[in-house]
């Protein structure tokens, strides 16, 4: 049977990588992120444990003799394992017996509750997180600025231009990265996003942990976390935001449902950097609020591209988080992590990108170019502040906007439109 067409993502060289290292790679993420795709592209054979004609001969084979769909040709995929969390142990005996590499590919978008799984699969079972479509995925950034070069000493290209005006910025916010809507336009494309939030509130966040939630609440905790995004707001913010609708919350069901949000891989806060600085000053460690995706945000909010473009302020902050979800996939491409930092001072960085090996980047991001000025200001100081001797110097700072233009300034500083970034 011959393979759908398939749009390539970033995360394929970390697949092939990860199948030739290990004997079974997990590829976690958010549903419709494109997980099953880019497994189906990798795999010769698999399983598909939610097909509703063959669910109930798979949990049944799960609960009985559960290598009997381990059968076939390698490497394997095993789809939304975790629906029988047996399978995992299965995998990880299996892939001991044979003594291979790249036997099975596991896909899962929702981690199963604690105590599900025997073993925690180390040295057998690689790990790799996917996120929905950066905009070079996506053929929306031209990719001319790359992140990779830029640590490596080798970006001399500073003349790249964005094709992506406002208007189009807000509507790829409200779209949001979802492979199936990136062929689609207008509202059917706008409508996926919607059609997410919903099924997040409805089923998804209490069939996570079996934990019935109200699905009034969950909306609501979704609107307060949209409202802060790209903020450290607190979880007393979070509650008072929600309170203020005259629906009473506790810190306790707050903390629950945000956690089950995490394991279906909606939330995805941006923790803090903390690193060796020159002099003493107290670092603030609280995460900025995430979701996987900024559509997330519009359409629990219901929010239209006009509607983001009408308030610039709130534009802001949703172009922040669709630059960190961007930054997220370029770094991890290149073997990074991202944080954000923030000094008692009120000295931040909104992005910190730190590789395995030590070397280390920071980035502002300013939608406009009224704020460029303050964000290089900031940029320099941070720079200032770091302890070199053990941090090491940046390998560059900085500035992403929404403009058209990529250039490097006098002092160094890159400003760089998010529509010509790549990895």
């Amino acid at each position: 049977m011959s393979k759908k067409p398939y749009l390539s993502r970033l995360c394929d060289a970390e697949l092939k990588l990860a199948l030739q290292s290990s004997g079974a790679v997990l590829i976690e993420g958010a549903k419709w992120c494109g997980k099953t795709s880019t497994a189906s592209n990798a795999a010769e054979s698999m399983v598909f444990m939610q097909d509703s004609d063959n669910a109930s001969s798979y949990h049944a084979m799960a609960d009985t003799k559960p290598s009997l769909l381990l059968k076939g040709a390698t490497p394997r995929l095993i789809d939304e394992w975790q629906v029988a969390p047996i399978l995992w142990d299965a995998v990880r005996f299996e892939v001991d017996q044979r003594t291979a590499l790249g036997q099975f590919i596991l896909t899962g978008s929702a981690v199963p509750p604690e105590n599900e799984t025997a073993h925690t699969g180390t040295g057998r079972i690689a790990r790799l997180k996917m996120r929905p479509m950066s905009l070079y995925e996506s053929k929306e950034s031209s990719g001319q600025i790359s992140l990779r070069a830029l640590f490596e000493g080798n970006q001399v290209d500073d003349g790249a231009i964005s094709e992506l005006t406002i208007e189009k910025i807000a509507y790829v916010l409200c779209r949001g990265g979802w492979p199936a809507s990136i062929a689609l336009n207008g509202l059917p494309s706008l409508r996926m996003a919607m059609d997410y939030v919903e099924a997040i509130i409805n089923q998804d966040v209490s069939r996570v942990d079996g934990v019935e939630k109200n699905p009034e609440r969950v909306r609501l905790l979704l609107r307060s976390l949209a409202r802060n995004i790209a903020t450290t707001a607190t979880y007393q913010t979070i509650k008072e935001d929600i309170e203020a609708t005259d629906i009473s919350i506790s810190d306790k069901t707050i903390s629950t449902y945000i956690n089950a949000m995490r394991r279906i891989f909606v939330v995805e806060d941006l923790p803090a950097w903390a690193p060796s600085l020159r002099s003493k000053t107290a670092i603030r460690t609280t995460e900025k609020r995430h979701f996987v995706d900024p559509s997330i945000a519009t359409a629990v909010m219901r929010i239209n591209p006009e509607g983001v473009l009408n308030d610039f302020a709130y534009f802001g902050f949703l172009f922040e988080s669709l630059c960190t979800r961007d930054i997220r996939i370029y770094a991890q491409a290149n073997d990074g992590d991202v944080f954000h930092y923030r000094d008692k001072n009120g000295l931040e960085a909104d992005l910190i990108v730190r590789l395995h090996d030590g070397r280390w980047a920071a980035i502002e991001v300013k939608l406009g170019n009224k704020e460029i000025e303050d964000a290089a200001k900031n940029l320099l100081s941070l720079k200032e502040k770091i302890n070199e001797e053990k941090m090491g110097k940046a390998a560059f700072l900085m500035i992403i906007t929404g403009g058209q233009y990529a250039f490097q300034r006098k002092d160094g500083i890159w400003i760089v439109p998010i529509g010509c970034l790549k990895d």
